[in-house]
Order: structure tokens, then C-alpha cells, then sequence
């Protein structure tokens, strides 16, 4: 993997995405309208309104960068992209870390304007900095991103990345801890749970909510969501062929 062609291909991927101003639109309007609607239905439930949306806070940016990468990284096989890529010195390391650095930026964009409406403006009360949560909030992100590219490799349609959403995304939601706490499930249910990466970056934001200070818990749990965003990447470059379909 080549610093220089790194650079380039984020580059890239932050002008396509910088013209595609709907996508803009979906990542930055989205969650500040999902969080309203949150604030207004426990509007009498301070608390659960603090409990809820600071995991939403990290949960959108991770459904949103999973759909908008897999779909991404579909259009550039079939469109022949990724073939005329190949033919240049880019590698399929510089252009999966380009996906996952530059969505992350766009991530980062994205979790500080949420960020700063949940607590200036709806009044989002945590024991630990918002700084802390706009962290957790783009390894969130960037863990959607790696999924999704590695996801798209086994898709032949817009609709079939799409369709990767309940299989993958919905299942680590439901699981998270965000419904049932996870030590209150049965037990194969929390061993699954234990299996899927968005259940520490949700423990990490819970350790967040009650703490002041940055806890060794919260510290492990962002490190596994980092350790399963590299192997995703690394398994997806093993999906990228030199000839599309």
C-alpha cells in the first residue's frame, strides 16, 4: 500500500461524494431528524431519552455508511471502474483504506453536527465528553463502511446490497444491548451477541453515559471494533477482482 496512491484515491472518493449532494443530504439531515423524532416521543423520559439517543448516536452513522459504501463499491464493479482502476499502480489495499478513510471523515462531519444537536439542543446529558462519543460515533461508521464493502462482493445489484441490510446490520441492532440489556439474554442469544463488533462499540458508548473519564472497558471494546474493521477490509481486498463480472 503506497502513502501517495492512498492519498489520491481518498481524494477521489471525497470529490465523488462532495458532488453526490442527495447522499450529503441523507448522512447530515437524517440523524438531526431521527433524534428529534426520539427527543419528542420520551419528551417526558429524560432518562431514556439520554439512554437511547446516545447509542442511536452511534448506530446511524453505522447503517448509513453500510448502505451508502455497498452500493458505492457496486456501482464502481459493474460500471467498469474498478476494472480501469486496476489497470493504474492503485491497489485493492489503497482502495478499500481510501473508502474507509475518507467515509470516516465524512463520518466525522457527520457524527459532530448530530452530536452537537442532541446536547446543545435537546439536551443530551452524559457523564463523559462529547468528544468521546464523535469518536465512537466514526469507528462506528467506519466499521459500516469496511461491512459494506466486503458485503458488496456478493452482490450483482443495487437491490442485492440493499437486501444485505436485514442479514448483517439489523441483526447486530437488535442484539446490541439497545432493546434488552445483553446480560439479561438468554444465554445463546448473548453469545451471539458477544460475536457481532456493534455490541462493544455500544458497550463503549454505555461506558460513555456513565462515566467520566475514558474506562479500560471503553478502550477495549473500540479496540475490537478497530481489530474486526481491519479484517473486514483485508477480507474484502480478497473479494476484488482485476475483471468484473
Amino acid at each position: 500500500m503506497s502513502t501517495r496512491i492512498l492519498a489520491s484515491t481518498t481524494r477521489r472518493i471525497l470529490r465523488q461524494l462532495r458532488h453526490d449532494r442527495r447522499t450529503i443530504a441523507l448522512m447530515l439531515v437524517v440523524p438531526i431528524v431521527l433524534l428529534t423524532l426520539l427527543f419528542f416521543m420520551f419528551e417526558e423520559q429524560d432518562r431514556t431519552f439520554d439512554r437511547v439517543a446516545l447509542i442511536m448516536l452511534g448506530i446511524f452513522p453505522f447503517i448509513l455508511m453500510f448502505l451508502i459504501t455497498s452500493i458505492a463499491m457496486l456501482r464502481e464493479r459493474t460500471t467498469g471502474t474498478l476494472e480501469r482502476l486496476f489497470t493504474t499502480p492503485v491497489g485493492k489495499l489503497d482502495l478499500l483504506f481510501g473508502y474507509g478513510i475518507a467515509f470516516g471523515l465524512a463520518a466525522a462531519v457527520q457524527a459532530t453536527v448530530a452530536a452537537a444537536l442532541a446536547y446543545w439542543l435537546l439536551g443530551l446529558d452524559t457523564a463523559g465528553s462529547l468528544g468521546l462519543v464523535i469518536l465512537i460515533a466514526v469507528a462506528n461508521a467506519v466499521l459500516g463502511v469496511a461491512l459494506g464493502l466486503l458485503c458488496s462482493a456478493f452482490a450483482r445489484t443495487e437491490f442485492q446490497a440493499v437486501q444485505f441490510m436485514p442479514v448483517v446490520a439489523i441483526p447486530q441492532i437488535l442484539l446490541c444491548g439497545l432493546f434488552v440489556p445483553r446480560g439479561e439474554m438468554a444465554g445463546w442469544l448473548a453469545g451471539v451477541s458477544n460475536a457481532m463488533p456493534l455490541s462493544y462499540s455500544v458497550e463503549a458508548l454505555q461506558e460513555v453515559g456513565v462515566s467520566a473519564e475514558p474506562t479500560g472497558l471503553m478502550w477495549r471494546d473500540l479496540a475490537i471494533v478497530a481489530g474486526v474493521v481491519v479484517v473486514a477490509l483485508a477480507l474484502g481486498a480478497t473479494t476484488l477482482r482485476r475483471r468484473t463480472p
